[in-house]
């Protein structure tokens, strides 16, 4: 199959440069999986009925250091992820709720697989071969994370999975359980996002593979094929506190993002298509500083935000590539989470609208600022901006990224 066309014109973005910023000589790094085998398992079990009476399950998984992520088949949601402080103790990083009616009932995306069009598109249209679309506008008249029901509210077909070397294999057993030495255990998740759905375009074939490695790795790869020319552009909501979920804000956090530009919006977080340096205002995040540290500034890009909800453009030394895309340390714990992306964009956003209503795991209010979140994407409103990095899918082209979140302490 050819490459989808997502992949071309990301040397453009930049006049053709994408080598030579500042920081991708100081911080541009390939991930390399340190994984060894050994003892992994796999458990399912129910986690409650859909509003249509469907049952969704419950997936553990667990690798050889201890290390657990948990993740329903509805909406392909990352419930939990448990990792150690620097002392071993573990505690749980993603917020979330501890069972499926919270998240049916209301949820701001946590953890969750979002769709056909993560991010935003403009007043919710967009022309495709001369051909209008239109979709809900669902977030300050633009378009949202999908629509009404986005991949994010769907039950997706559910296969557990065991890599061992380079493969990748079911498995087995009928109630998808697992015990024994691998590099890898997980999720396999498949979903047909029909021709009109939300609006958009062509029958979208979607699979997604979450693997928990023995290097304390969640890595996930999305594919997605199309029979009409439509857009795509996947990401994963989860949201993270290093600290423990509902243990406070993450304005101590220190971030790091490789991107020297990062794309200004307007005031319904559109971007106004300009790549803007980051250098000499709030946004650079090229060396670690804490998130709080200007995210209250007196600067119209952070007033239009409430704080941090922009898409950095990620430094890459050629469009594709798996990099690192950031860096984050929380002092306290000593936990630190890596991000590497295929993708050209991340939006970090850093719990704006977080305000205390939503109560999760273990009774926890997750107030302002308690949860941020790292989305790999492409940008948003590509659809109306030419000069974006194409989300465009045909027929025989194949959508493919990978995102990996990467724990350890320091």
């Amino acid at each position: 199959m050819k490459r989808a066309s997502v992949r071309v014109g990301w040397a453009s973005v930049l006049g053709g440069c994408v080598l030579g910023l500042s920081a991708c000589s100081q911080s541009h790094s390939t991930y390399q999986s340190r994984s060894i085998g050994g003892a992994m398992s796999i458990e399912k079990k129910p986690f409650g009925r859909t509003p249509d009476g469907q049952t969704a399950d419950l997936y553990t998984l667990t690798n050889a250091n201890g290390m657990s992520v948990q993740i329903t088949n509805y909406g392909g949601i990352v419930t939990s992820i448990r990792v150690p402080d620097r002392e071993g103790r573990f505690d749980d990083v993603a917020l979330g709720y501890d069972n499926l009616a919270d998240y049916i009932k209301g949820s701001p995306y946590f953890g969750s697989l979002v769709g056909r069009y993560g991010n935003r598109i403009a007043k919710g249209k967009f022309t495709l071969d001369g051909r209008e679309y239109t979709l809900l506008a669902n977030n300050m008249g633009n378009a949202l994370h999908g629509g009404k029901v986005g991949f994010d509210k769907v039950l997706w077909r559910a296969e557990t999975t065991v890599r061992r070397g380079d493969a990748t294999v079911s498995a087995g057993g009928s109630d998808g359980s697992f015990s024994g030495r691998a590099e890898g255990v997980g999720l396999k998740l498949t979903y047909r996002s029909r021709d009109g759905e939300e609006g958009y375009p062509g029958n979208l074939d979607t699979t997604v593979w979450y693997t928990l490695t023995n290097d304390n790795a969640l890595e996930i790869r999305y594919q997605a094929t199309t029979d009409k020319p439509t857009v795509v552009n996947l990401t994963n909501h989860s949201y993270f506190n290093l600290a423990g979920a509902g243990n406070g804000d993450v304005l101590g956090h220190v971030m790091m993002l490789n991107a020297d530009h990062y794309l200004p919006v307007d005031k319904t977080l559109i971007p106004t298509g300009q790549i803007a340096p980051v250098k000499g205002t709030p946004f650079d995040f090229t060396r670690p500083k804490a998130i709080g540290h200007g995210i209250n500034a007196d600067h119209e890009q952070v007033k239009f935000g409430n704080g941090w909800d922009h898409c950095w453009v990620l430094n890459k030394q050629r469009p594709g590539e798996l990099s690192l895309a950031a860096r984050v340390h929380e002092p306290a714990s000593g936990r630190v989470m890596e991000m590497y992306s295929t993708e050209p964009g991340v939006q970090f956003y850093s719990g704006n609208f977080l305000d205390g209503s939503n109560v999760g795991k273990g009774g926890k209010a997750y107030k302002f600022r308690y949860g941020f979140c790292l989305e790999a994407e492409h940008f948003p409103d590509s659809p109306n901006k030419p000069h974006f990095p194409s989300t465009v899918l045909r027929p025989g082209e194949t959508y493919q990224q990978t995102t990996i979140y990467r724990f350890s302490v320091k």
